[in-house]
């Protein structure tokens, strides 16, 4: 066993991960910083962000106006003080990044250029190209090693935190390269670790995006909040899921039925494919569901058209990675010939709770990114709005995390957890012998997931997928793992993972079946209203050995009371 320490501990190296790395040794010129990773920084899926990232740069656009795109488009859930606070950071990150390197796209007359995006009211997606995060990621990557007190631990894979008398003290990882036991201790921890899109089969996520850090500090003690609301893509590519970026529809792209039209129009009027993902995702369902799905080359799975043959003159430019994508794994030319699509899983809105300041329950411990809920997504996050709360929060977390620092030692090790957890990993899971099978449990998940917890829900599909998942637990508790090898034990991996998304997959199912309203993501067709009066209030889910306690707290109006959506 092996014990490092830092002054603070990043869990997880994506762009929330690296932004306040950098952020946390910038403003502390003593402190030290170990970023753990269970992925190389450059493989995590921040890499796949496409189309762009909000900011009010425009001298004719204003905060209030992002403010309210954004509370518009989270059905309202949204906490508005945090929402307010929350747009005014962006810019000084969108210029920060720029002047480090990164390659946003340009106007003819050399600023940054701004495209629209879904429910945005003005044009201010900042893009460099369709690979976004891909540049983004580079540049904070290169920042990083610019700085001799950030450490990176690559390829470490964490299973818990430890948590005494309402203070951390130890991160406990497996380091996959050697298969040795290693602790983490810290005076202050990040959690930066992305969301759990995997617990669904058909997905836009990477498959290591599997909620490690909400499962982990939610076992841990600390409340996830709003867990119900997972976002769907319209344009998942059909069969692989890899996302088709919501720039595609921005830039002209048009969705079309099986019988060749454009019905957007049906639904959102005014913004047609432009509009929310919520609301182009049930459109989408809807017109299959009517018969008007796309079927032909991809089995039994029916699909909707995205037609961009018609701005064939924009693809090189605008979006190269798509036409690549399309070409290489579908073998079409969107110059010539639509790209099948159809909705994925591709975002989890809910998260570690934490405060404006990205403050958790736990002194000491903060959240970033997609492992957080500050609560400016609400019901529905508007794309755009992700990369940008990486950089602003990921800046946030990390220069709190390093005030703590600077003022806390580092606690006690509380070795009768730190044992009890080696004997969980070494003595349980690794000599369970009960012969299920860890594969089959993921892939079954992500089945129910799909079926019953997907756009549309119903109180008998969610007590279905409640069923099923109670059935794989106990399946999960009779698991044989066959490597038993220390080094890149990948069935070990996907052991843990699976666990945590057996506990986030019930927090979801549960969360979704007690909200017996549609608002947002969340649309419950046995329940197609929004309702304010019961429901305008955020879900707190807190561990217990007999699943999770479900509360409530109120969401925080500022300016803008609750409207009906039109797009």
């Amino acid at each position: 066993m092996e014990i490092i320490r830092e002054d603070v501990i990043i869990m997880g190296g994506g762009l929330a991960g690296l932004r306040a790395a950098i952020a946390a040794v910038e403003s502390n010129g003593e402190i030290t910083v170990g970023l753990v990773s269970k992925l190389y920084p450059l493989r995590s899926h921040s890499v796949a962000a496409e189309g762009g990232t909000s900011a009010v740069l425009d001298p004719e656009d204003n905060f209030d106006l992002h403010s309210y795109d954004t509370i518009k488009g989270s059905d309202y859930l949204a906490d508005q003080d945090a929402v307010e606070e929350f747009v005014k950071l962006v810019p000084e990150q969108i210029y920060t990044t720029d002047h480090w390197g990164c390659p946003w796209s340009r106007a003819e007359d050399g600023r940054i250029s701004q495209r629209d995006f879904g429910g945005l009211s003005f044009p201010r997606a900042v893009f460099a190209a369709d690979k976004t995060g891909f540049h983004v990621m580079q540049t904070l990557y290169s920042r990083c090693l610019m700085y001799d007190r950030i450490h990176f631990y690559n390829e470490y894979f964490a299973t818990s935190i430890s948590v005494d008398s309402n203070r951390f003290n130890a991160m406990t990882t497996i380091n996959l390269r050697t298969g040795e036991y290693t602790i983490f201790q810290s005076k202050s921890l990040i959690l930066a670790a992305g969301g759990g899109g995997r617990m669904y089969r058909f997905s836009t996520c990477a498959h290591s995006t599997t909620g490690d850090g909400d499962a982990i500090a939610y076992r841990a003690g600390i409340p996830l909040k709003d867990m119900e609301f997972v976002q769907f893509h319209p344009t998942g590519l059909v069969p692989s899921g890899i996302l088709i970026t919501e720039a595609a529809r921005a830039e002209g792209g048009y969705l079309r039925n099986s019988e060749g039209k454009r019905f957007m129009e049906h639904y959102a009027p005014t913004k047609l494919e432009e509009a929310p993902r919520d609301i182009v995702s049930r459109a989408m369902m809807w017109e299959i569901e009517a018969g008007r799905g796309v079927r032909g080359g991809y089995g039994n799975i029916e699909y909707i058209n995205l037609d961009l043959t018609h701005i064939a003159d924009k693809l090189e430019e605008r979006l190269p990675m798509i036409t690549d994508i399309a070409r290489k794994f579908n073998n079409i030319d969107a110059a010539e010939g639509p790209i099948p699509v159809r909705p994925a899983t591709h975002y989890t809105m809910g998260g570690v709770s934490v405060g404006i300041g990205t403050e958790t329950v736990v002194p000491g411990v903060f959240g970033a990114g997609e492992n957080a809920s500050i609560s400016i997504h609400g019901a529905n996050r508007l794309g755009s709005n992700s990369t940008n709360e990486c950089l602003a929060l990921g800046n946030v977390a990390g220069k709190k995390a390093a005030e703590f620092a600077s003022s806390h030692g580092i606690p006690d090790l509380n070795h009768d957890k730190i044992r009890e957890e080696e004997k969980r990993l070494w003595e349980d899971i690794m000599r369970r012998d009960g012969g299920e099978n860890v594969a089959a449990i993921r892939s079954d998940l992500g089945h129910t997931m799909d079926v019953n917890v997907g756009v549309f829900k119903t109180g008998e599909k969610l007590e279905s997928a409640i069923k099923t998942i109670y059935e794989l637990k106990e399946r999960y508790s009779r698991i044989s793992i066959q490597d038993k090898s220390n080094v890149f034990n990948t069935e070990l991996q996907w052991a843990l993972e699976v666990g945590y998304m057996l506990d986030l997959a019930e927090i979801v199912a549960k969360g979704a079946f007690e909200r017996k309203e549609s608002r947002g993501a969340h649309y419950r067709k046995d329940f197609p209203k929004r309702d304010d009066d019961n429901f305008l209030k955020h879900t707190i889910a807190t561990y217990t050995r007999d699943g999770p306690r479900l509360e409530y707290s109120p969401v925080r109006i500022t300016k803008w009371q609750p409207a009906e959506r039109v797009y």
